[in-house]
């Protein structure tokens, strides 16, 4: 592992270590469809919460890639979405304990429907602190809504990002902001170098990942740019950030 340089901490992961991490799964975690959270006109805006009960002290509001419709219904009494591969979505078992849940919805830089999510979190959730985490396709979003969301939660986290980060300064907002990336992404829209020099020009705070392994397109899942194979290893990193928050 190389020493941190200006601030980026670099994690190497042993695969045996990733394989019997992947094994283990926090008990008791339930996944729902909620259709609470509702526009002023009175649509529903649907999401996905997985909670392992309790009064959790973080909301973690996912945001997938791709097109970013993850569209969650019931059919014959089964919940029915899209991007189950997603490396946020794939990964909400390692988010979730007594102190995470996470609220899965459609990827929108819609100030309305955000808005919606929020409100219906807050009813269910008072008091506990919301933040949104976009990954790749998904950090156009959390990027775009920075200025809206700064005094409405506490931070957001922006994981194998665009290659607009490269211009993101998070300081001019007033809640906290994370740069997490792959050191070995080469997906061409979601460059590493963007995301360590948003980092080395604006000060954001950064997370760069090693280890894992790769398959398929370099822009897919399950490439190093879905953080394959050290998915526990990334969200601990993400959840360690949002707790030295408060």
């Amino acid at each position: 592992m190389e020493a941190p340089d200006r601030g980026v901490m670099k994690i190497a992961v042993a695969l045996l270590a990733v394989v019997s991490s992947l094994c283990m799964q926090p008990c008791g975690a339930a996944e729902e469809l909620v259709t609470t959270a509702h526009y002023p006109n009175g649509d529903s805006v649907p999401y996905i919460l997985d909670s392992a009960g309790g009064s959790p002290k973080y909301v973690l509001i996912l945001f997938p890639g791709g097109n970013g419709q993850v569209n969650p219904y019931m059919r014959d009494g089964r919940l029915v979405y899209s991007y189950r591969g997603n490396f946020l979505l794939r990964s909400r078992k390692f988010f979730v304990d007594p102190d995470f849940v996470t609220v899965t919805t459609d990827a929108s830089d819609s100030e309305a429907r955000i808005q919606a999510v929020l409100d219906d979190i807050a009813r269910r959730f008072p008091g506990a602190k919301v933040y949104l985490a976009g990954t790749s396709n998904g950090t156009g979003p959390t990027m775009r809504l920075s200025p809206y969301l700064q005094d409405r939660i506490a931070g957001a986290i922006h994981s194998s990002s665009r290659a607009q980060i490269y211009s993101f300064d998070a300081s001019q907002y007033r809640n906290r902001h994370l740069v997490i990336h792959h050191a070995n992404d080469w997906c061409r829209v979601t460059p590493y170098s963007a995301a360590l020099r948003s980092h080395e020009k604006f000060g954001n705070d950064f997370i760069a990942m090693e280890g894992g392994f790769s398959t398929g397109d370099e822009c897919g899942a399950f490439a190093h740019h879905g953080f394959n194979g050290i998915e526990r290893e990334t969200v601990e990193a993400i959840k360690g950030w949002i707790r030295k928050g408060g």
